[in-house]
């Protein structure tokens, strides 16, 4: 088995009643173990989907069905451990991020061991995605995966449609547990087991078929009167309370402010209620927030101590953001919207692609290991770099160029929107509106990081303060 790469992601939820326009949202940071790693945003057509796979990380082999369903993708772009797709959106409007590496405890691993040639992050968009016609089908699918060829890893699976939300964590090598997200209600899950009450009984739930046995014959639930996933199967431990804990803590007190919790608290909810509708930009700021206005800020005035005690959610291993939404208020031709953006997310937005297109635009899809402004994985990872050296001095600049910049981008998708009803080819069509929010997004991307040079540029310390 080649040697295991580890990710470190955060994920958010929103059912459609708890989004501002009726949209289902399932998003993620995808963070990996080093700084840089370029990614890529593609489209994955019948043609090119592989009737045999097989992992380069486990090298499982998995023969998959010959009816593939075009999808949007993330790749890697240099593929030494695989293909690790991210995200997408398939032509049936079904959305799938995988995966928020999550925790277990030693008990589980003593009953179901993981199995080193299992699937894992590397593979599951590409064994599910395709072949999935609601959220709900995505999770038997997966389950029925797991159940036949086990997992090296644990991890939570987001899965949407118009309609509902699902989110799965697997247990163990061969185990699983799925809940739906009620339409009203939003979640944050970092890289902890999330899932907390759980009735077997529920329309809500699935599971796999012998789990509530296997609760009951290893007596592994601690409590004396409730069913919670979180204390039977994951961790609470000290790792938890400064790495995972706290950016629950900070994604519910944005929601949901009227709440008081500890930030390293290990009970913190997994459903939870906003106190408002919740926005594509309400997504994205938490996506990149590092505790702002709190002690905890690594950009603020706490103390050292405190400005390094708890891991940010945007951190300098975000490889992509992305904000999948499955909209119900426009025609179905529309209604996916991948949500896009690469590199640390302090400094970025996200560009709202339309999913259901045959390809993407240059500037998205080209990055590889050669450093290239003309890539947008490398300049927005130039962009961050910049912004890291002095954040005050340029925070104004990053918000100046996120307003105006996801005006601009409305103002294409509310265009693109009020036109398709009149198009003789969709998928041309809105590939043409791909093509003008990737070269809006890269010019305003490109001239935030000019502005910044120039600032900087008069606050150097090689300077002196006699001229010639």
């Amino acid at each position: 088995m080649t040697k295991r790469i580890k990710g470190s992601c955060t994920t958010i939820l929103v059912g459609k009643k708890a989004s501002i326009d009726g949209s289902t949202i399932i998003s993620r940071n995808d963070d990996g173990h080093e700084a840089l790693d370029p990614e890529r945003f593609v489209v994955v057509n019948p043609a090119d989907q592989p009737r045999h796979y097989q992992s380069v990380i486990s090298r499982v082999q998995v023969d998959l069905p010959d009816n593939p369903l075009r999808y949007t993708s993330i790749p890697n772009s240099i593929l030494t451990n695989g293909i690790w797709p991210a995200a997408g959106i398939n032509s049936e409007n079904i959305a799938m991020s995988a995966t928020e590496t999550i925790t277990t405890n030693s008990r589980v691993m003593g009953i179901d061991p993981y199995v080193a040639g299992g699937i894992g992050e590397e593979d599951l968009v590409t064994l599910v995605l395709p072949y999935i016609h609601s959220a709900k089908e995505g999770v038997e699918r997966l389950g029925a995966l797991l159940a036949q060829y086990g997992t090296y890893e644990p991890n939570g699976i987001a899965f949407s449609d118009q309609d509902e939300i699902w989110w799965l964590e697997t247990i163990g090598g061969h185990h699983w547990a799925a809940k739906r997200i009620p339409d009203d209600a939003y979640v944050v899950a970092p890289n902890r087991m999330n899932i907390d009450d759980f009735d077997f009984d529920a329309d809500d739930t699935l599971a796999s078929a012998d789990l509530q046995d296997m609760i009951e014959k290893y007596h592994l639930n601690p409590d004396f009167d409730q069913v919670n996933l979180r204390h039977i199967f994951g961790s609470a431990t000290i790792k938890d309370t400064v790495y995972n804990n706290p950016r629950a803590w900070f994604g519910q007190k944005y929601f949901t402010p009227d709440v008081e919790q500890d930030p390293m608290g290990q009970d913190l909810p997994f459903i939870c209620h906003a106190n408002r509708k919740i926005s594509i930009e309400d997504v994205k700021f938490v996506l990149s927030s590092h505790f702002e206005n709190t002690k905890y800020d690594p950009y603020g005035s706490g103390s050292e101590a405190d400005k390094t005690l708890f891991r940010p959610i945007g951190i300098n291993r975000n490889h992509d953001v992305h904000i999948l939404q499955i909209r119900n208020n426009v025609p179905a031709a529309v209604a996916g919207i991948h949500w896009l953006a690469f590199g640390a997310n302090t400094f970025n937005t996200v560009v709202p692609f339309y999913a259901n297109v045959n390809d993407t635009p240059a500037s998205y899809k080209n990055a590889d290991g050669n450093f290239n402004l003309n890539d947008m994985y490398w300049l927005s990872c130039t962009t961050a770099l910049l912004g890291d050296t002095d954040y005050d001095l340029y925070v104004d600049f990053r918000n100046t160029f996120a307003l105006e910049a996801m005006g601009a981008y409305r103002k294409i998708q509310n265009d693109t929107d009020a036109a398709i009803a009149d198009q003789s080819d969709p998928e041309a069509y809105l590939a043409k509106a791909n093509d003008a929010l990737a070269a809006e997004s890269l010019k305003r991307q490109t001239k935030l990081l000019g502005d910044m040079v120039i600032m900087g540029s008069e606050h150097m310390k090689l300077r002196y303060n006699l001229n010639d």
